[in-house]
Parts: C-alpha cells; structure tokens; sequence
C-alpha cells in the first residue's frame, strides 16, 4: 500500500496530473482496491507515475485500460529548463524503471492508452512492446471563447444560430436521467450502452464533488431532450466524456451549440479543449470542424496476442462487454 498513499499525497500537491490518473478517479472507474501505482523515485521525491488497473481472471493477469477512461499512461515530472537530448535520457531512464516493476508483476497481458503529451514510446519498443497510433482532436486554446468560435466552420455557425431558435441549453442534468437518455438514444440506433448506470454515478458524483465534472443539454418546448453531454475538466483541458444525441432530433444543431456553451464554460476554468477521440470517419470531420487540430497519442501493449483478441472481440460486443466491465469492478 505504500506507493498507493505516496501517490494520493502526489495527486494532492501535483497540479499538472491529469484527471484521469488522479486516484480519485481510478477509485471510481476501477474500485478502490483494483487498481495501484508504479512509482519513480529520485531523493525520495516522486518524477514519475504509472497508475495501473490491475485484474486477475482465472490464470491471467493483466493491465487493461478502465471503462470511460480515455487515457491513462506515465505520468512524468520534468526538470526545468531540460534540453531535449537530456529529456530523452531521462524518459528512458523512468521507462525502464517501470517496465522492471511491470515484469516483476508477472502480467499476462498489458494495454493502455497514454495521453498525446506522452510522444517517446521508443524505450518500450526496444522492450518488446507494440503500439497502434490514435487520433483526438483539440482545441489548444479555448481562454478567448469568441476567438474560438470565429474559427469553427461556416457550417457548424448556422448549426449554433438555428440551435438557438429552437432549443434552451441548460445545465445540471439529473445523472440518471442522462444516463436513461444515453441509453435510450443509443437503443433507437440499435446499439448498447457499454457502462453501468452505478459506474457512472460513480464518476458523476466524484467529479462534481472535485468540482471538475458537469452535465450540460439542450432541451425544447415540449420537454425533448434534444442532446446532452457530461463533460469534465482538469487543469490543462476539458474533456468531452459521453454525449448522447437523440437521432430524431439530430437537425436541430443542438450539440453544436452545446459545444460552443461548453468551452464559453471552461474558458476561465482550463486552458485546452479535447473531443476525445474519434476515429469514426464522420465524427472526425465533424470535429475537424470546430477548428480543432489532430493529436495522435499511442495505445502500446504487451503480451499474448490472444488476450488482445478477446480485448476487442469484447470491445465489438458492447452487451457482454458491460457484464464483464460490472464483474471486474464490484471484485
């Protein structure tokens, strides 16, 4: 348990950690007692972290990337004023040390998605470890809202003008009745939901409680929930968690707007902006235009190829995904 409490003081004074590897966060989406932490230590004073989701299922076990997480990875405290050739050592010398304690736990399988700020994964391929390359998109300055939305498409405008129109945008969105949404907009497209209502409440209540997490939707006259989005935020960027739009309502240009009221929000509160994902070809010029710019960031792996298939065998069936995301999380 030491590193765990070292960590948590870590968290509590390091302000540049981003939300999804605060302990608090990993308390929610993995349970308390299913997830740790890899430490590097220089003059007892921690440079760098991996905060891990740990699972052991029969004879395997393994590191997985935790339900509505979108990145997680090293976390590592750079000296000031560094030259770049000495960054490359020192994120060698830290990755190293890592992957030593990652082979001292005897895992089956390891896989994670690092955040794009994390751009050197040569030390984990000279150790035997893969990587495929993803894409988000990213605002990287959204402290002037209206300079920022001068650079969202001619098209995305009139969205935001006709949505203004027809709809209110409010905040605070009872979280079971989003999640209801969610789900039930989803069903009308034929696809499931892939989290628990109590995981989510879960998140909802953390972050609101951390004052870095909200609900904000679109509704009209008639009480139609048009679209709606739980969006959180850290110290460096806010984040578009889970949005639900209703597919008989998609021409109302409401999620547009939405958007647009989002970033107005965080403007005072963080610095950048992230859509979070995606790599379906439609969202990704949906994004594109609201003048956001590509940021590739790694998912590197390790370990049977096997596992990796059962990995997105349960990513393509989203119905036994949730029951076993349910089990892993109540263990």
């Amino acid at each position: 348990m030491r590193n765990k409490e070292l960590y948590i003081d870590f968290c509590k004074s390091e302000k540049n950690i981003p939300i999804f590897n605060q302990y608090w966060w990993l308390d929610a989406v993995c349970g308390s007692s299913n997830w740790n932490v890899i430490l590097v230590e220089n003059d007892n004073s921690i440079i760098a972290a991996l905060p891990y989701y740990l699972n052991k299922t029969l004879f395997f076990k393994f590191i997985i990337q935790p339900i509505l997480t979108p990145f997680c990875g090293v976390f590592i405290k750079y000296p000031n004023n560094q030259k770049y050739s000495k960054k490359l050592s020192y994120e060698k010398s830290i990755i190293n040390n890592i992957i030593k304690d990652l082979n001292s736990l005897e895992i089956s399988y390891f896989d994670q998605y690092f955040h794009y700020d994390f751009t050197n994964w040569l030390p984990f391929f000279w150790k035997g470890f893969q990587e495929t390359t993803r894409y988000t998109y990213v605002i990287d300055d959204i402290r002037d809202h209206e300079k920022v939305y001068s650079d969202f498409s001619n098209g995305k405008k009139k969205n935001i003008n006709k949505a203004k129109n027809e709809i209110e945008v409010k905040f605070d969105l009872d979280p079971e009745i989003f999640y209801q949404n969610h789900k039930s907009t989803l069903g009308k497209q034929s696809e499931e939901i892939i989290y628990s209502l109590d995981t989510f409440l879960k998140i909802y209540k953390i972050t609101v409680e951390n004052d870095c997490g909200k609900i904000i939707y679109a509704i009209d006259k008639n009480g139609n929930i048009h679209s709606a989005i739980f969006f959180v935020w850290d110290a460096q960027s806010g984040y578009d968690l889970i949005s639900t739009i209703d597919p008989d309502l998609r021409n109302s240009g409401s999620a547009s707007l939405l958007i647009y009221k989002i970033i107005e929000y965080l403007s005072d509160k963080t610095i950048k902006f992230d859509f979070e994902g995606s790599m379906i070809e439609n969202v990704e010029h949906s994004f594109r235009q609201f003048g956001a710019v590509q940021k590739k960031y790694f998912n590197i792996y390790k370990g049977n190829p096997l596992l990796r298939t059962a990995k997105e065998f349960l990513r393509n069936n989203k119905k036994l995904f949730n029951k076993v995301e349910k089990f892993l999380i109540k263990r």
